[in-house]
């Protein structure tokens, strides 16, 4: 672990790998990125896996197995994505048995072409968490107006929860109070608190990428000079929010029955803007209590070159309303901005399904 790691994990962060792949898994990479850069997590999405089946071999022999059964593409994806979360969470079950199950999680998503069903989202959730069949797995449900039900529902069944997708605070709070009744119907239900895990998904880079175009266009002084502040305000804004509810009597009563917090994980963070420091989204978004979910090239980044400085997101909360209320006098509707991002997340993760389902197609096809 080179010193940046250890700074930041020393300052309470979980950095969590934001891929997943077969070879990944077969090459002892994974193993190796838990050993050498402080990785005790990963997550995954319908892009990751998407890429991850459009290359290399080591898809082929189970390709050629489920073609002589003649299963169906769906089942087939299910087949193939689930062996290697099942897998992943197998290398990172020691991470898992020493943070007494607060790390060495690992994420499958609901398919993302029931984010606006709620109903199928639940049923979904129960069929990866019986299919995967490991402790230390997440589902992940999407933070639609749709999936908070959901999310609730999974929870109250015992199923551990990412909650993926958010983009606005106000659809983070509503992700917290659908966590809080989820745990309380568990308790009501009779699970173990302490059992039932949950990260909720906050996407950072997304919203600078949206805010920054529309500033580009505006292209006054004021709004330009505003450029790339955007996703680290929101964030740092959603943490503030995290602690509201943390010191929650309605919370407190959870905790006393031995209910973990629902940490909050900051998604999208690698940059996309090359002008902007590659290691953006981890340096500034600093806190106790988090999980960093990283592309192995930031990951890389940060271990090489972060500048991990003690926290940066609790002494800033003051200039992360600044930014906010700078935004809205320049013109920018903070309103119509998340809905456009959750809108193109559901399309984009969508659009990587089928096309997974069309790579699968294909190969089946040729096994």
């Amino acid at each position: 672990m080179t010193e940046n790691l250890k700074r930041l994990v020393d300052a309470g962060v979980s950095i969590w790998l934001d891929d997943i792949s077969r070879e990944r898994l077969r090459s002892g990479n994974l193993a190796a990125l838990i050993r050498d850069k402080a990785v005790t997590g990963v997550t995954s999405n319908p892009t990751i896996f998407a890429g991850a089946l459009s290359k290399g071999d080591a898809y082929n022999v189970q390709l050629r197995d489920l073609a002589l059964r003649g299963v169906s593409v769906d089942e087939a994806v299910r087949a193939i994505t689930t062996f290697d979360i099942r897998w992943a969470a197998d290398v990172l079950k020691p991470v898992y048995d020493a943070t007494n199950g607060v790390d060495g999680r690992v994420s499958i998503e609901v398919d993302p072409r029931l984010a606006r069903k709620t109903e199928p989202t639940i049923a979904e959730a129960r069929a990866l968490w019986w299919m995967v069949d490991r402790p230390n797995v997440h589902i992940k449900i999407p933070a639609t107006v749709e999936g908070l039900p959901a999310i609730t529902q999974a929870l109250s069944e015992g199923i551990s929860v990412n909650v993926t997708l958010i983009f606005s605070l106000e659809r983070y709070r509503g992700v917290m109070d659908a966590w809080l009744t989820g745990l309380e119907k568990a308790k009501a239900n009779g699970h173990n608190l302490a059992g039932i895990e949950s990260v909720a998904s906050f996407f950072v880079s997304r919203v600078d990428t949206e805010i920054d175009a529309r500033l580009d266009k505006l292209g006054t002084p004021e709004a330009l000079a505003l450029k790339g502040q955007a996703g680290v305000a929101n964030a740092r804004l959603a943490f503030a929010a995290f602690e509201e509810v943390m010191s929650s009597p309605r919370w407190q009563a959870l905790r006393a029955a031995g209910a973990r917090p629902q940490r909050p994980l900051w998604a999208s963070t690698g940059v996309k803007n090359p002008d902007y420091p590659d290691t953006l989204y981890v340096d500034q978004l600093v806190t106790a209590g988090i999980v960093n979910t990283m592309p192995e090239k930031t990951l890389d980044s940060a271990a090489d070159h972060g500048k991990i400085s003690g926290d940066t997101i609790r002494p800033f909360y003051q200039q992360a309303w600044n930014v906010m209320a700078a935004l809205k006098d320049t013109g920018i509707d903070y309103d119509d901005v998340v809905r456009v991002l959750e809108d193109e997340g559901v399309q984009k993760f969508e659009t990587s399904w089928n096309e997974l389902l069309e790579t699968v197609d294909s190969e089946l096809r040729k096994a």
